[in-house]
């Protein structure tokens, strides 16, 4: 059964994509099988309209991405991205005790 939207519009697709971000920070031994596995998540998240981001890589996986050529497709959020930071709560400055701008 194939079914047609008005102009080829599809109503229940987005146009814009959603991001997923996946941590990997517990790979600590990557390897070529962990390559497959992110770049089939990758592909699986496209083909559901979404983007796969990779938070709290390792030195060691971000090399063997680059050394198979998937750095692009395979982003990683930089640390210190909104998703990446958690909000620090009660943060005071700090002064020296002879400061004399201190009340």
């Amino acid at each position: 059964m194939n079914f047609s939207y008005p102009n080829g519009h599809n109503p229940h697709m987005d146009v814009r994509r959603s991001t997923i971000v996946h941590d990997v920070g517990a790979i600590s031994l990557p390897d070529a099988g962990t390559i497959d596995a992110l770049a089939r998540l990758q592909l699986g998240a496209l083909r559901h309209g979404f983007r796969l981001r990779l938070r709290g890589a390792s030195a060691e996986l971000l090399e063997l991405i680059a050394l198979v050529g998937l750095s692009d497709a395979l982003p990683v959020v930089p640390q210190g991205q909104p998703e990446d930071r958690e909000e620090r709560l009660g943060v005071e400055e700090e002064a020296e005790l002879d400061d004399p701008s201190l009340p």
